[in-house]
């Protein structure tokens, strides 16, 4: 099973990871599913525009503006509380299609690795299931 090594450099970032993922994929699958998690509860990943990097930045701000760094009611002791949030509701897996070999994305989709408690070294598995004949 594949592991990729993300290396972040800020608090709070989205780094494309989708040439990383498609380089991946077995020359021998036609078709199937590529799943993408992340070994990580403060770190995310999701598909998203990677045409605009504004919309990266509207993204976390609007992360931000819903779950704020610091709340009076958070109990975690490390202070990373938001962090854990993010990345819950941003999700820690991600399914994307294979056909014909490839990533079956979006024209202008991309798969990124979202960053709430950085920077880290981040680890995601890649998971390659050929689709049934």
């Amino acid at each position: 099973m594949p592991e990729i090594t993300v290396v972040t450099r800020e608090c709070c970032e989205l780094v494309d990871i989708t040439r990383r993922i498609a380089a991946l994929v077995p020359p021998d699958l036609g078709s199937g599913l590529c799943s993408v998690h992340s070994l990580h509860t403060t770190a995310a990943l999701t598909v998203n525009e990677n045409a605009d990097p504004d919309v990266q930045h509207d993204l976390l701000a609007k992360l931000d503006a819903l779950v704020p760094q610091h709340e009076s009611y958070y109990r975690h002791a490390e202070g990373n509380s938001a962090a854990h949030l993010k990345s819950s509701l941003m999700g820690f897996s991600i399914t994307v299609p294979v056909r014909n070999g490839r990533l079956h994305l979006g024209t202008w989709q991309g798969i990124y690795l979202c960053e709430f408690d950085g920077p880290r070294t981040r680890r995601v598995v890649v998971t390659f299931v050929e689709a049934a004949r």
